[in-house]
């Protein structure tokens, strides 16, 4: 009887444990970002409105630095992936390093930062 009540228990929690993952899942909501793609550094430290470069943003996503999503209204948007073990962005973004894009995709928020989950990314004209 003992045994039963620990597996119905384990069973419970593992139900329990699903159907939280379900809901904060749902509670994702998607978004469209429009703004620039530039390296992470440069967006912090030099507190740039746009890319300085193409070439400088590929050298720093070349060299490591990871590539962000600078949106119209200032906030920076880290491209992050759904899957678990997690994989980098850079590869996806590398093409539009230093231009603008519009990006599709599950926006999570935390403390302040703005993470991304890009389901579509292209090219966005230029800002006049």
């Amino acid at each position: 009887m003992k045994r039963i009540a620990k597996v119905m228990g384990a069973v419970s929690a593992v139900i329990f444990l699903c159907a939280s993952a379900f809901l904060l899942h749902g509670q994702q909501k998607s978004v469209s970002v429009e703004g620039y793609v530039l390296d992470s550094a440069c967006a912090f430290t030099k507190n740039l409105e746009k890319p300085i470069s193409r070439e400088c943003a590929l050298k720093c996503a070349k060299a490591g630095s990871q590539l962000v999503i600078l949106g119209d209204d200032g906030s920076i948007y880290w491209p992050i992936a759904e899957t678990m073990p997690a994989t980098g962005q850079n590869a996806r973004l590398l093409e539009f390093a230093g231009g603008r894009v519009t990006a599709k995709g599950k926006l999570y928020d935390r403390g302040g930062s703005h993470a991304l989950v890009i389901e579509q990314v292209a090219a966005a004209p230029a800002k006049k």
